[in-house]
């Protein structure tokens, strides 16, 4: 079996320095760490990670759990993708939990994350409450982010996008288009992001006086077919709307099916609005005017946090990060335009 010392050897320099290369310090000067990595090249040598983590207390891993419930669809896929490719850039191996379907399963898979020595674990939890989480961030030997929600009593180890403040501007871009018979298809029940999108919506109608009566919002859950299922239920109440607004682009593909379906035309008779900006709404037709959610950003911040954790630095909550509209052809002027 070759050993360390045997990479020492070929490459010229101490067993030391061949370890400090294996884990990743800074400090070993270029010309050195080029030998080092061909003679382990040469020799086909595959270091004991297991030993060298616990000599290093570092695996040089991040961890990663995420309920199944979101598995399905591109806004996991983004995800996936931005925590993956920065995780390498860093240098890290990523490794991931499934949540599975309740609180405490997701709680299970975050310990299961630091039990297989990751040195700090990235969360986007749909079962946790806010309150759970902060009560269970002390007893955690390792740091830890969470996604996608605001913390009450560690806000310092959360990344969250203003989906309120999103929604309000978005909403608020419409009416000025014209529109004031306005439908909206709610995210997953006890979602923060949908209740955060609601409450946006609802404020800016407000903002604009609009009294917004209940049969035009609808309930949803994330997916295409719950989109149509809405519209459908929307047409079968025969209620007066010129705009949908959906809380995420998959629901509203779902919707302009039904409508597309039911002879109504996009946008010349209904606008559409959505969020996410996943890669289909600027090729689908019309073109979907979505709120681009900012998924490098919030993931390279929640690394960066969690990178100045490991080096023992204190760090300070964050800025709630905006998403921005992007306009696109699914939104025409509306009844309203020259009031």
């Amino acid at each position: 079996m070759i050993t360390m010392l045997d990479v020492a050897k070929r490459a010229g320099v101490s067993k030391a320095t061949v370890s400090r290369v294996l884990a990743g310090h800074s400090y070993v000067s270029k010309t050195a760490r080029d030998k080092v990595m061909s003679a382990i090249n040469e020799m086909g040598y595959r270091p004991n990670l297991v030993a060298r983590n616990l000599a290093t207390n570092r695996s040089h891993s991040i961890g990663l759990m995420v309920p199944n419930t979101l598995y399905k669809g591109p806004y996991f896929s983004e995800l996936m993708f931005q925590v993956a490719t920065l995780t390498e850039q860093l240098g890290s191996q990523l490794m991931l939990a499934d949540g599975k379907h309740n609180a405490q399963q997701e709680r299970d898979a975050i310990h299961f994350l630091i039990d297989s020595r990751c040195d700090a674990v990235i969360i986007y939890p749909r079962y946790l409450s806010v309150d759970e989480i902060d009560d269970l961030i002390p007893t955690l030997s390792k740091p830890l982010i969470i996604l996608n929600r605001r913390l009450k009593k560690f806000p310092q180890y959360s990344v969250c996008v203003d989906h309120e403040k999103d929604t309000f501007d978005a909403v608020n871009y419409l009416i000025q288009q014209g529109h004031r018979d306005i439908a909206f298809i709610k995210g997953m029940d006890g979602s923060h992001t949908g209740i955060s999108r609601l409450k946006g919506f609802r404020a800016a109608l407000a903002h604009h006086n609009i009294v917004q009566a209940e049969s035009l919002i609808l309930d949803g859950s994330w997916t295409s077919e719950s989109g149509s299922e809405a519209a459908k239920l929307l047409l079968a109440r025969q209620v007066t709307f010129s705009a949908i607004v959906a809380s995420n682009d998959d629901m509203a593909i779902g919707a302009a099916s039904a409508l597309h379906q039911a002879g109504k035309r996009l946008p010349e008779e209904v606008s559409l609005l959505s969020f996410d900006d996943i890669p289909i709404a600027s090729y689908f037709i019309p073109a979907l005017t979505s709120v681009h959610v900012p998924m490098a950003e919030m993931v390279s911040s929640a690394l960066m946090q969690l990178s100045q954790m490991l080096e023992g630095h204190d760090v300070t909550p964050l800025p709630l990060i905006c998403g921005e509209l992007k306009i696109r052809n699914s939104i025409t002027p509306g009844p309203h335009i020259d009031e």
